[in-house]
């Protein structure tokens, strides 16, 4: 069966986004389909919903969650960094709403072969993307020290930059 996960805050993140029926909503970090779900059901009759996901894994596994919508639903394979290009190229505009639900999922940590767990004796992978970039094994293991130092220092500072504008 496929993993089923219960987003933290589904009704609260519902409730926020003002779902109405008929409504077009994104939902940019689609996941496992658990927020799409209930903004598709409360957006019924005749709402619509365009999902992202950088994984195609989590991708596969929302089709499936969310195919009782049929052509209600839009599947998209992406970035949320990108949402607007990804809007245009499915002439989904205007939206009644944005959902980002920032973080990694439990389904990755899980997930035996994606390389995000220490618990398994499994290659360091860590993309969220698996065909996409380098692995987290190619940068520890080819980096020098140098290069490592700053890419650790830019990310500590960009993160650092991003929680202070929250």
């Amino acid at each position: 069966a496929a993993p089923q996960h219960e987003p933290v805050m589904l009704r609260e993140a519902v409730e926020a986004l003002a779902v109405r029926p008929g409504g077009r909503y994104v939902d940019a970090t689609l996941g496992l389909g658990g927020h799409a779900s209930a903004v598709l059901q409360a957006a019924q009759p005749g709402g619509r919903l365009l999902g992202i996901d950088r994984d195609p894994d989590a991708i596969a596994i929302a089709r499936a969650r969310l195919a009782p919508y049929g052509d209600a639903v839009i599947l998209a394979h992406g970035e949320f960094a990108d949402v607007a290009r990804i809007c245009d190229a499915h002439g989904f505009r205007p939206v009644d709403g944005i959902l980002f639900d920032l973080g990694v999922s439990s389904m990755q940590l899980d997930m035996p072969g994606r390389g995000f767990s220490f618990q398994r004796d499994e290659p360091l992978d860590m993309r969220m993307d698996p065909g996409a970039g380098l692995t987290a094994a190619d940068i520890v293991n080819t980096y020098d020290e140098a290069r490592l130092a700053a890419l650790i220092w830019e990310d500590r500072k960009s993160t650092r930059l991003n929680s202070s504008h929250t």
